[in-house]
């Protein structure tokens, strides 16, 4: 998978970050939406976002919901209500804003596949030995868009990175 030692993914994109010094890169914790302040928001999305100058929508919760569901219904909720939310993000905003997911033990969950870059979400207890097809869900693995977000030069990965979900 390509990595990004850039800032782009704070302006642009959709990004499932881990790091604290990610995160706090882009938002306080009170500018923060709940998933479900997001969905709503979906109907009628504001002008102005509030982190990052405008530029960003950080969310958090998504983890919490996908470990309330089975991993069907899981994939189901990704590839259906999310992916159109996420759509409608990039839409409304002509692609020039980024929708960020903060998941603060993203890093124990997403899981690349280093031979296929696949990207997986391992699930919860009672499921936790299940993986749900995370890349090929949501981005139907189209494996030139997403890298892996470096902070730093020979750093771990801090999240993942998609410029444009289709």
């Amino acid at each position: 998978m390509k990595q990004l030692l850039d800032s782009v993914w704070q302006r642009r994109g959709v990004s499932w970050i881990w790091e604290n010094d990610a995160f706090s890169s882009i938002a306080k914790a009170g500018e923060v939406f709940s998933l479900r302040e997001m969905i709503r928001a979906s109907r009628n999305w504001p002008d102005d976002l509030p982190s990052n100058a405008s530029n960003t929508l950080v969310v958090a919760g998504l983890d919490a919901c996908l470990d309330l569901m089975t991993p069907t219904d899981a994939e189901a909720w990704l590839g259906n209500e999310l992916k159109s939310t996420i759509l409608s993000f990039q839409d409304a905003y002509s692609g020039e804003a980024a929708l960020v997911f903060w998941l603060p033990n993203g890093h124990r969950r997403i899981h690349v596949d280093l031979a296929t870059d696949a990207v997986r979400w391992r699930c919860a207890a009672p499921y936790s030995d299940e993986q749900i097809e995370f890349g090929r869900v949501l981005w139907g693995e189209a494996r030139q868009y997403p890298q892996e977000i470096l902070l730093a030069h020979g750093g771990k990965p801090a999240g993942l990175f998609h410029l444009r979900i289709t």
